[in-house]
């Protein structure tokens, strides 16, 4: 048989002693001396425990993340109120008891992971049905508490203003005194919860110092006034006698024309205000004896402007006052349809007053009987007059009872009318 060539290679033929024995394998290096060092070996336990950590921290951040963006636990909209000084302990804990929030932990973990432990803030909140952790910490941290709205219509007095706002049960604190009248601007204010009652009537206050000067700034350059506190002294009565916008800047001009003309202004809504003050209404008609009784306000017997603003004028009013329409109108009438129906001459305007006593009794002739019988008249003294008017009519649409502008009060039918021709 022909053997195969061993490529070159020599076999060494070994003992039989030898070929029974096991082959030696050579043993692998040994480790260094510094390999074995103490501080190696726990140098390379730490790192291990570092790894170790880094991958559950790692996992639970990505668990606590999908739970922080998983929508909430709240089943509708919820307004919740965060107290002043709460930590974020605190916020959580309220937050969890409102059912906003069903993971306090998680809440404080994104918080601080979010670094934003310092952006919240105590207020009223609305959180949206369903909205998550991180929801929650957007509206906390934005400051996006919940507003509230107090509307004070135009030509009220301080007075009631002050019971509105004692009224509102979100403000808070107490009023030390009532304003002086025409100092606060009529609107609408937003505020928030924690807001005082004071605070409210210093913006009011502000608010009406900054639109009388941008007012008085801009006014006509020949009115009979000239300080911005018989502005508004004259805004008030304008307030006070129409409701209709249209009619204020010729309103305006009534006044401001018998002001030129030395003429009393006569207007019914200072003969209310010099007997009742701040009250802001008689409730009833104006009597005849009213007409003749001496107040500081009545302009019926006072010459010019009365002292002071019989009520709190807004911005529409105080512009009309300031740049009234260019007419020569002196007198006014209510028209009873809520308006009024203006003239030059003391003779149209007494043909206006009887047109107006014509509508009065069509509407009294017209009437139910239940409805045409006038209440009972108050009683008056001996030397008291009859009421001003047995029907009111064509009062101003939500200003004075019994008004009727300029020159004719209301007062009982008769051929004598108040506001005769001077």
């Amino acid at each position: 048989m022909d053997s195969k060539p061993n490529d070159g290679k020599r076999l060494t033929p070994r003992s039989p002693r030898s070929a029974l024995e096991p082959d030696t394998i050579d043993l692998p290096p040994r480790r260094s001396k510094s390999a074995r060092h103490p501080l190696v070996v726990i140098g390379n336990a730490v790192l291990s425990l570092f790894v170790l950590l880094a991958v559950l921290v790692g996992a639970l951040l990505y668990v606590g993340n999908q739970q922080f963006d998983a929508p909430g636990p709240l089943p509708q909209d919820k307004v919740v109120s965060i107290p002043h000084g709460s930590g974020i302990r605190d916020i959580a804990d309220v937050l969890n008891r409102e059912g906003v929030i069903d993971q306090p932990w998680i809440f404080i973990g994104g918080v601080l992971v979010l670094k934003a432990r310092e952006g919240l803030k105590a207020g009223e909140y609305q959180f949206r049905a369903h909205a998550s952790l991180r929801d929650v910490v957007a509206t906390i941290v934005d400051g996006k508490v919940v507003t509230h709205q107090i509307s004070i219509p135009e030509g009220v007095t301080s007075e009631q203003i002050v019971a509105r706002l004692l009224d509102d049960d979100v403000l808070s604190g107490n009023i030390k005194e009532i304003p002086r009248e025409g100092t606060l601007l009529p609107d609408t204010y937003n505020f928030t919860r924690g807001v005082t009652r004071e605070q409210m009537i210093q913006r009011m206050q502000a608010a009406q110092q900054r639109v009388v000067k941008e007012v008085w700034d801009r006014r006509s350059p020949d009115l009979p006034i000239k300080t911005p506190e018989q502005l508004v002294i004259l805004a008030s009565l304008v307030e006070k006698e129409t409701g209709k916008p249209e009619e204020r800047s010729r309103v305006a001009a009534v006044f401001v024309n018998r002001l030129k003309q030395k003429m009393r202004l006569q207007s019914d809504p200072t003969i209310i205000y010099g007997l009742v003050g701040g009250k802001g209404t008689l409730g009833r008609p104006i009597l005849r004896s009213e007409i003749d009784q001496p107040t500081p306000y009545n302009t019926y017997l006072i010459d010019g402007l009365p002292p002071g603003p019989i009520s709190n004028p807004g911005r529409a009013s105080l512009e009309a006052a300031a740049n009234p329409a260019r007419t020569r109108e002196l007198y006014f009438v209510a028209d009873g349809t809520g308006g009024h129906v203006f003239a030059e001459t003391y003779d149209q305007h007494q043909k206006n007053v009887a047109r107006l006593r014509l509508i009065e009794t069509d509407q009294k002739d017209q009437a139910p009987i239940d409805a045409a019988s006038p209440p009972a008249a108050p009683q008056a003294s001996p030397a008291a007059a009859s009421p001003a008017s047995a029907a009111p009519a064509a009062t101003s649409s939500h200003r004075t009872p019994a008004h009727h502008g300029a020159g004719t009060p209301a007062q009982a039918a008769g051929p004598a009318l108040k506001g005769t021709q001077q």
